[in-house]
């Protein structure tokens, strides 16, 4: 069976603090570990969307509602639910997520809330920073 659960991978969190949250995929380990018996993946989602903005608010307000709020966390397979799209996010991110421990998990958050925003202010993927209704 091929694999389809590779980093880029946009999933939907179905369970958890986040559920239905959008998130990407940006490690995956399909094998069991020591400290995690089950096939898992590390995932950089979007916990607070941006608001809408219109032309009579100020630069300060537009800012503040334009704000990406993010989540990295490491989520068991049967806890997301894979979609048919796919982010590009190689470039920014490879190699350089690590959440061993707080500090670096700090880090590393900051380090998607910044390629996040630079993505959402862009216009790229529009899709993955609305609200998901259902």
């Amino acid at each position: 069976m091929p694999k389809f659960l590779k980093p880029g991978k946009v999933v939907i969190c179905t369970s958890g603090r986040y559920a239905g949250k959008k998130a990407v995929i940006i490690q995956n380990t399909d094998k069991k570990t020591k400290e995690r018996g089950y096939g898992h993946s590390l995932v950089a989602g979007v916990k607070k969307y941006p608001k809408r903005v219109i032309r009579g608010m100020s630069k300060r307000k537009i800012a503040k509602r334009s704000a990406v709020g993010t989540f990295l966390r490491v989520v068991n397979h049967k806890h997301f639910l894979p979609t048919r799209y796919n982010m590009d996010l190689s470039k920014e991110l490879r190699g350089k997520v690590n959440v061993s421990d707080a500090a670096k998990k700090a880090e590393a958050r900051k380090l998607v809330k910044k390629v996040f925003q630079a993505r959402y202010n862009a216009g790229a993927n529009r899709w993955f920073f609305q609200k998901l209704r259902f």
